[in-house]
């Protein structure tokens, strides 16, 4: 018999090796991006039904009324909002709560670097992967806190009021003097429920 020739052998090898290596590249262009571990956290429809705030309420007096800005629902992120007064009107204080969810990106890198563009430098311990606070004293506050792909942001403002130009003030404001604490408590409890 006629002896097979070697190039032959080696070129069926090369065209076998670009399928299987080019099958495999097909293969990953089709996969779907694997996004990140979520760590639990769902995505929900009503934020302000969800937080319940109840540490901010024992400091700040009665929950008003409630209020929700659009969701944002798409494969890359989520995003809700609440709004909720609290306190006698004229000395009532505004609770503002962000909740953003990262599916396909890991915040984490650029977290401390936009806390601090937004002047929150004290690092506060013990909720999350990451949390910054900045301290308005009787102007309110705010936290920042990272977990995993959820990204949190907790305000709580004075609203005043105004007539003529003029500074309108009715009833007791209340003391924002530690409201890092109850806002803390709070942001826990919320951050438990969504992994509920």
């Amino acid at each position: 018999p006629r002896a097979r020739r070697p190039w032959l052998w080696a070129l069926g090898g090369a065209v076998a090796a670009s399928a299987v290596w080019g099958g495999g590249l097909y293969a990953y262009g089709r996969e779907e991006p694997a996004g990140v571990d979520l760590k639990g956290y769902r995505q929900v429809e009503d934020l302000c039904e969800v937080a319940r705030l109840e540490a901010l309420t024992d400091a700040l007096g009665k929950r008003r009324d409630n209020g929700s800005s659009p969701t944002v629902d798409e494969p890359a992120i989520g995003e809700m909002s609440c709004t909720v007064g609290f306190g006698p009107e004229g000395g009532e204080q505004s609770v503002g709560i962000t909740y953003t969810l990262h599916k396909m990106v890991d915040p984490g890198p650029e977290f401390e670097a936009r806390a601090q563009q937004f002047g929150l430098l004290k690092k506060v311990d013990g909720i999350g992967e990451q949390a910054f606070f900045d301290d308005m004293e009787k102007e309110g506050g705010r936290l920042r806190v990272l977990d995993g792909p959820a990204e949190f942001q907790i305000d709580i403002v004075s609203q005043d009021y105004m007539l003529n130009g003029e500074e309108i003030t009715s009833g007791t404001r209340a003391d924002l003097s530690g409201i890092d604490v109850p806002m803390t408590q709070d942001l826990l409890a919320l951050m438990a429920a969504l992994k509920k």
